[in-house]
């Protein structure tokens, strides 16, 4: 396994925040330093120290390494749209080359490093840059977390299809149940299992929302060591 990975999924509230925590609960159960990252996020409330994600703050919880929160998401915007729009509206412009720069300062500090994306892996951060380009200039592999419902065959092998096309390697991905009834639920699970050139990292039940992230691990059983 490299320094870390990259979280991405094939939509925004698919459970990339849950499954981001449960990998780190399930690495630091293994004695490691885990040192969490959410580079870019909208949709962040004001508080007396600043913008705050609450996704950063959910990771940040359950890392083992401190950090500065500018470091973990030195990315913060109040407004809950996409990360292109709610730069332009700040006046700022996303740039990878910061990104890396508090990714290495954590990577000197952990073993690893789990990194969680915002959106999915097209989004735009500026006119000519996307969240994809998070993780390549991050030299990660990818975690694919899709949100099975009507739909998710389409969006997962084209994500996957443009994770390859990048250059990035997917490492794995997750089946995570975001519907109470998802119709043949199973049977799209296996037809990806049958598509997708990745192992599967597990499948996680519908659960409910004050389900942590220890209790996700069990779910998780394809994980790497």
């Amino acid at each position: 396994m490299a320094a870390g990975v990259f979280v991405t999924g094939t939509d925004t509230e698919i459970g990339k925040t849950l499954f981001a925590q449960a990998l780190v609960w399930h690495w630091r159960r293994d004695g490691l330093r885990i040192a969490v990252m959410k580079p870019v996020a909208s949709g962040c409330r004001a508080t007396d120290a600043g913008l705050r994600s609450p996704d950063a703050e959910s990771l940040l919880a359950v890392s083992n390494v401190d950090a500065p929160y500018d470091t973990v998401n030195p990315y913060a915007f109040a407004p809950a749209v996409a990360p292109h729009l709610a730069a332009a509206q700040a006046g700022v412009r996303i740039q990878c080359a910061r990104i890396r720069s508090c990714f290495d300062e954590l990577a000197d500090a952990s073993d690893r490093v789990v990194v969680e994306g915002i959106g999915g892996w097209q989004v735009p951060l500026g006119p000519d840059s996307a969240v994809a380009d998070i993780a390549l200039s991050l030299d990660l592999p990818v975690v694919l977390v899709v949100g099975i419902r009507l739909g998710c065959l389409n969006h997962a092998l084209l994500t996957a299809a443009a994770i390859s096309g990048a250059g990035a390697e997917l490492a794995g991905w997750v089946a995570n149940h975001i519907a109470a009834q998802t119709d043949l639920a199973k049977e799209n699970i296996d037809a990806l299992r049958a598509r997708l050139d990745a192992p599967l990292w597990g499948v996680i039940p519908h659960l409910s929302a004050d389900v942590g992230p220890v209790a996700v691990t069990r779910y998780l059983t394809g994980l790497p060591a």
